[in-house]
């Protein structure tokens, strides 16, 4: 079911989404809106995610392509969104640039294994009158 149908008994659950106010995430998230991953690169050539308003250095786009570090199941939540999405799976992905980030893997859990190459896929929503789009990855094969 999508965020737009409606359940039985009333309006499907909507995911909880980051706020575009917090000054240090809101470019990173108005990145994601237009599909792009964001990391921050230092004068000294260090990785940081998620970028940050106050940390110098460039923001890049990364490729999108990761492998899987390690993975948790999610079989019971207590939000209702997450608690209709289960069984899920996060990961913790290291991306190729060299940052990692947590984040859900759309597969089924049985397909997911610690190494697996994957790449990033969006999850699209509107915020007011802005877009965002929460990372999803899916397997890179």
């Amino acid at each position: 079911m999508t965020s737009t149908e409606t359940a039985a008994d009333g309006p499907a659950p909507q995911r909880p989404l980051p706020s575009l106010a917090d000054p240090d995430t809101a470019a990173f998230w108005r990145a994601t809106g237009e599909h792009r991953l964001t990391y921050q690169e230092g004068e000294d050539g260090r990785v940081v995610f998620f970028p940050r308003r106050h940390g110098g250095g460039r923001v890049r786009d990364s490729a999108g392509l990761g492998e899987v570090y390690t993975y948790t199941v999610v079989r019971r939540h207590g939000h209702p969104f997450f608690r209709a999405h289960a069984p899920y799976v996060v990961a913790l992905v290291d991306m190729d640039e060299g940052f990692r980030l947590m984040a859900e893997v759309d597969a089924d859990p049985a397909d997911v294994h610690i190494g697996q190459r994957v790449r990033v896929g969006w999850e699209d929503h509107e915020v007011g009158s802005e877009r965002l789009a929460i990372p999803v990855f899916t397997p890179a094969g």
